[in-house]
């Protein structure tokens, strides 16, 4: 009865009365393995679903994003961060009349390969890895190796492109190193990943004591606005006006680009230096940084030298024993970290 109801068709001739630059899930350039197509969902609309049922996705509630073990309920998470992400996200590409179930799919996805103890667990791997760790690589090894029992999510090539695509430079924003993505979706992702931290950091640091609203750059908020709110409404409404050409709206032969104005670039960008040498720098001489770092540290070292204790699914992932060991650690939540960090030096 379903397959005769045409529910998914019905769905993708919608998506043709998306702007002609918006990505299209009937013209997706396919998944790793073929499979039969939903008979309800697109196959955005599939990759969605997969990502928030897996293991990596509700592991994100208990791993770090800026402030290791606060002691209060309202910090953010990688979790709650990642829904932010997506919620912006998803905001940008319907006022542009851009895929937003592709714009979701990769919003939701981008951090699944993160670290416990955030960036700091990310650094100490990078360190110590001799091939290096990127949480944005991670993040596609997990959808496509890892999760499932080791068969992978089979995502779309374009949520693929997304996820592996959303990281940005420590600086120089939109300068030459800010990287391409295949599809307007996946900019929106990588520019709203970036509205989402700037101003939910600025809230974690004036609730941790470490900054005051009074000490935020005097020019930014002026332009920006006083609160949060304001501010991601300024930003928000300010990339959707910038980069309107992508709605479809004016010359449809050359390809758009999302964007901020000039203004709100440099204000966003004195924000996101501001926050780097304020908070993150500040954090990373903190003792929960210091002792995360040492957690990671220990259980790398640990487990190269014990192998036998490695969950045996880790050992199928990949032939190399230091890329099982990382894979291993990369998954962890904090607390899992911790407590097993303690267990294995008693």
């Amino acid at each position: 009865m379903i397959q005769r109801l045409n529910i998914r068709q019905r769905i993708e001739e919608r998506e043709l009365q998306l702007s002609p630059f918006a990505a299209q899930s009937v013209l997706s350039r396919g998944r790793l393995k073929n499979e039969e197509p939903c008979p309800l969902r697109t196959a955005f609309q599939r990759d969605r679903d997969r990502i928030i049922h897996c293991k990596a996705f509700r592991r994100l509630k208990h791993k770090t994003q800026v402030f290791i073990a606060p002691l209060g309920d309202h910090y953010v998470t990688r979790l709650t961060h990642t829904l932010e992400v997506s919620q912006l996200a998803r905001t940008i590409a319907r006022s542009l009349n851009l895929n937003e179930d592709l714009t979701e799919a990769i919003g939701l996805g981008h951090d699944l390969g993160h670290t416990p103890f955030g960036h700091v667990g990310e650094d100490v791997l990078n360190e110590l890895y001799h091939k290096g760790f990127r949480h944005n690589q991670q993040s596609l090894r997990v959808v496509d190796i890892i999760e499932n029992d080791g068969k992978g999510l089979n995502l779309t090539w374009e949520v693929r492109d997304g996820i592996l695509n959303h990281s940005k430079p420590e600086d120089n924003m939109y300068g030459e190193n800010w990287g391409e993505v295949g599809t307007l979706e996946g900019e929106i992702c990588k520019i709203s990943d970036l509205i989402a931290y700037v101003n939910h950091d600025i809230g974690d640091a004036i609730r941790a004591g470490i900054i005051t609203e009074k000490g935020l750059p005097s020019s930014t908020i002026s332009l920006l606005g006083k609160s949060h709110g304001e501010r991601v409404n300024t930003m928000v409404c300010d990339i959707v006006e910038n980069s309107w050409a992508a709605s479809g709206a004016g010359d449809k032969k050359a390809k758009p680009t999302i964007k901020m104005s000039k203004g709100v670039l440099e204000a966003t960008s004195e924000l996101r230096s501001f926050l780097f040498e304020k908070v993150y720098r500040v954090q990373s001489k903190e003792s929960e940084t210091i002792e995360a770092r040492e957690i990671v540290k220990n259980l790398y070292e640990y487990f190269l030298e014990h192998l036998d204790e490695l969950p045996p699914e880790y050992m199928r992932f990949s032939d190399e024993t230091e890329r099982c060991v990382v894979d291993y650690i990369a998954g962890m939540t904090d607390h899992y970290a911790t407590n097993l960090s303690k267990k294995i030096t008693l």
